[in-house]
């Protein structure tokens, strides 16, 4: 109980004079800026409840316009039928179908005939086999809304009905889209309030304040109620494509970051409170402080985050605004209501250990002087190791297992996947959807015999026609989404795209695409991010070498990290594949939120040594004085990002065992030591070629 008379002793330091109308100044701007973001919140919360309904997450809406098998998917959208809701009703007993169960199966598909209006004639039989039966549930009628779908699905799911050991699934194209807009609108919930959780009990032990720890959660929320609905207007005027993921990132990154912003704040105006007597001055001091630090942080992510708009992947082209609104409107909240809040509440929101004006400052904690002690000895041996320590664990890439498939996109199988995998078992070549050519229809019979002349194609059927479009139905020989099938996708656009004018498509077509396209946007938009952080860097440091040694620290970050999924998403996880979008979103999260902590710790080096401190002292003191905020600040993004470990998405459990772990090493291992013995074994050619690169004496 010593640590509370530590922090409310105070000395006979008598409070200045302040003028009457500077205190009426000082009491009215807080609640001026309560009344504002009050309005605020009032005009974003209608707005935010409906950006659950902008979601696109179909896999065509992942893909850009130009993809080959987009326009496959839109072209059927436009044919007769194109946008209804088709089902396959898959009926399974382990040792062989009965009479009796065949019987079942067809009183329950006239039970769904019977009570919907289905176009594309009876439901019919596509497989009969000793022990699996698979009908053909004719879709709705075409131009519902997506409730109506939803809808549809669910009475077909009750309706068919299996016991006994008897097993039913329904599956097919309306089912898996189902599905999935039910795992990504079940996300929100769960997501919103196990961040929240985490968030607390991080804060309550880092604060050790039975009310201080509210103050920061609350404003998060606010900010994530404006992000959710600034994003909302950003679809409606633009056109942004928002996905599951991307809003749950954007929470994400408003808790985990804006608390990042919140510990630095607090952190200063903890000490400025002991130096001021009014809170209102206080906080002044404290955002004159600090807020350079914040904003240049803040911007930093926010840079790398739009570079994303380079992106031909609707989804991660859509990912940069919406998480860089999430940050901006975490900064403007932090930065307004936060302080606010804290002056209006004084300095008893502390208590118990309230910060009395003129009270001593406590020593801090002895764990990073000693780290930084440690470096200063031996700063060449601690590169080295760390270096190879960061290189080792980046060979584990070549273990990430390959792309992901479709019905492996899931932590639980869902129905429709499970339906996918029983016709898998009993027919292959019926186990998925075909891929699919569209051929202008006057070329359609030649696209037709061209097709069934193309290695690796097992069938090819004529399909359905309209607006000068005939849709061809292909079986490949070899499985679905196997490299055997991909090898026919590419044989067939090899064959029809230059010359029938004719589009490839399908599921495996889309994966193809997603693969491609991944791997262009890598191309393209990582030395973007990397361009645009190293300029700011250069412009906030006033240096060339420490903008480049932070830059290369997070790239290893990102190897390393990447390197450990590659050792864990297999073996332990059980993951068959890997996102194609997770190298490449990965690296822009890492590389920016990482930048963020090395802002902080070189910006307060750069202070030390503008003061006179010599290459070492700085570098110790800088680490000894941010490395408590900075340890903090990452515990609690590590902590928001592996709350997507939870998710039913394979994709979003990558994304946050990645990203949490990159954090922990980049707060730990390469801040700590590696970006400090650097410093130190650079000296002053760390700041070169600025006015502090000139050589001094002293250690």
């Amino acid at each position: 109980m010593g640590a509370p008379s530590t922090e409310t002793t105070s000395t006979a330091v008598p409070p200045p004079t302040r003028g009457r109308g500077r205190g009426r100044g000082a009491r009215a701007i807080p609640w001026a800026v309560l009344a504002l973001w009050i309005a605020i919140v009032a005009t974003a919360g209608p707005l935010a409840g409906r950006l659950a309904d902008d979601q696109q997450n179909r896999a065509v809406d992942y893909l850009p316009a130009s993809a080959d098998s987009t326009r496959v998917a839109r072209l059927q959208d436009a044919l007769p039928g194109g946008e209804a809701t088709e089902l396959v009703v898959v009926y399974h007993r382990d040792g062989g179908l009965t009479a009796a169960d065949r019987d079942k199966a067809a009183a329950q598909i006239a039970g769904v005939a019977r009570a919907h209006r289905l176009t594309g004639g009876a439901p019919h039989v596509v497989l009969s086999h000793g022990d699996t039966l698979t009908y053909s549930v004719a879709s709705t009628e075409p131009g519902q809304d997506d409730a109506a779908k939803d809808a549809f699905v669910t009475d077909v799911r009750h309706r068919a009905e299996g016991g006994g050991g008897l097993t039913v699934h329904v599956g097919g194209p309306g089912a898996l889209n189902s599905d999935m807009k039910e795992v990504y609108s079940s996300l929100d919930g769960p997501l919103l309030w196990t961040t929240v959780a985490v968030v607390a009990v991080l804060l309550i032990l880092i604060y050790r304040s039975p009310l201080l720890w509210l103050l920061p959660l609350l404003v998060a929320g606010v900010a994530d109620a404006a992000a959710m609905a600034g994003v909302h207007v950003l679809h409606q005027a633009f056109g942004i494509t928002v996905t599951g993921q991307s809003q749950g990132v954007m929470t994400i990154l408003v808790f985990g970051a804006g608390t990042d912003y919140a510990l630095l704040l607090v952190s200063r105006y903890r000490e400025e409170l002991r130096r001021v007597p009014r809170p209102y001055d206080a906080m002044r001091a404290a955002l004159r402080g600090c807020g350079p630090a914040v904003l240049a942080s803040s911007g930093t992510v926010a840079a790398g985050l739009l570079c994303l708009l380079a992106a031909d992947l609707n989804s991660s082209r859509g990912m940069g605004p919406i998480a860089a609104v999430g940050v901006l409107c975490a900064l403007a909240a932090m930065t307004t209501l936060l302080p606010a809040l804290l002056v209006l509440l004084g300095r008893r929101v502390f208590w118990p250990l309230v910060p009395g004006y003129g009270s001593e400052v406590p020593r801090p904690r002895g764990l990073f002087a000693a780290m930084g002690g440690s470096v200063a000895r031996r700063p060449l041996a601690v590169l080295a190791g760390g270096a190879m320590l960061l290189g080792a664990l980046a060979l584990g890439t070549l273990a990430l297992p390959g792309s992901l498939k479709n019905d492996d996109a899931f932590t639980s199988v869902p129905e429709s996947v499970a339906a996918m995998r029983t016709l898998a078992e009993a027919d292959p070549g019926r186990s998925a959807q075909p891929i699919t050519v569209m051929a202008p229809t006057g070329r359609a019979a030649e696209v037709l015999a061209a097709v069934r002349g193309t290695e690796g194609v097992a069938s090819a059927e004529r399909g359905r026609s309209g607006g000068g479009w005939t849709e061809v139905s292909v079986t490949a020989e070899a499985p679905p989404e196997s490299s055997g099938e991909t090898a026919t996708i590419h044989a067939l656009r090899a064959e029809l795209d230059g010359f029938y004018g004719a589009h490839v498509g399908g599921p495996g077509a889309q994966q193809d695409d997603l693969a491609g396209t991944s791997s262009r946007d890598r191309w393209v938009v990582v030395p973007l991010v990397l361009a645009a952080v190293l300029l700011i860097l250069v412009v906030l440091l006033r240096s060339l070498v420490a903008p480049l040694l932070l830059v290369l620290a997070v790239i290893a970050v990102w190897g390393a990290s990447l390197g450990i999924g590659g050792l864990v998403f297999g073996p332990l996880f059980g993951f068959e594949g890997t996102d194609p979008g997770l190298p490449l979103l990965s690296f822009v999260f890492l590389v920016a939120l990482g930048v963020d902590y090395g802002i902080f710790l070189m910006h307060r080096m750069r202070e030390e040594s503008l003061a006179g401190a010599a290459p070492a002292i700085a570098a110790v003191t800088a680490l000894r004085t941010t490395g408590g905020v900075i340890a903090s600040a990452g515990l609690v993004l590590a902590a928001t990002f592996s709350v997507l470990v939870n998710m039913p998405l394979v994709s979003l459990v990558e994304m946050g065992f990645v990203v949490a772990v990159g954090v922990l090493l980049d707060t730990f291992l390469v801040r700590t030591y590696l970006v400090t013995s650097a410093s130190i074994a650079l000296r002053e050619r760390v700041w070169w070629p600025g006015r502090l690169s000139r050589p001094r004496t002293g250690p």
